[in-house]
């Protein structure tokens, strides 16, 4: 089973796909942790090639989840997944999520992918790239391009779900962990 799961920023696809790989033993690959390098450089834009790299490095696995919004790599990964799972939340609740993450990670000060030394700053929270703003503006744009995702016959042999409410993860996963472990 590889398991795409995209949603905005603040959705929760980083929860939903790292609990899903612990739960059906897969690798949990996190496309932010492969895109950011020290000094927030962006890969996606500053060298998309190395991100390619580590991506195809990183799907060539058996079983995978993954999270991200990436466009630069999205055909490689849609080629291998089998699945793609939509957090598709209503945009009040991705803006309470990712300012409180935001604010937490600023008290914590934790690195926020290992090897990067990049950690939240409050004096960034309205910069045009900073997970706040990029949550508010790209909000609507995403929901139209999932929406053709998801309508793409390209994508027709992917098994997809769009979830609506949060309430609906936890069944979701539950039916993705039976179809992965069979008994």
């Amino acid at each position: 089973m590889r398991v795409v799961v995209m949603g905005s920023t603040g959705s929760g696809k980083s929860t939903f796909a790292r609990a899903l790989a612990a739960r059906i033993g897969a690798a949990h690959i996190e496309q932010d942790a492969l895109n950011w390098d020290p000094g927030w450089t962006n890969l996606s834009q500053a060298d998309p090639e190395t991100l390619r790299g580590r991506v195809r490095a990183a799907i060539a696995a058996d079983n995978w989840t993954t999270c991200g919004n990436y466009s630069v790599v999205r055909a490689m990964i849609f080629e291998r997944a089998t699945h793609l799972v939509w957090l598709d939340y209503s945009r009040p609740l991705i803006m309470a999520r990712v300012i409180r993450r935001s604010f937490l990670r600023a008290i914590a000060g934790d690195e926020l992918w290992e090897g990067t030394g990049n950690r939240e700053d409050v004096r960034r929270w309205l910069d045009k790239e900073h997970p706040i703003r990029w949550a508010w503006d790209t909000y609507a744009h995403r929901r139209k391009a999932y929406e053709a995702l998801f309508a793409d016959p390209a994508n027709a042999r992917l098994e997809m779900h769009r979830l609506r409410r949060p309430a609906e993860a936890a069944p979701l996963m539950d039916r993705l962990v039976a179809q992965a472990l069979p008994i």
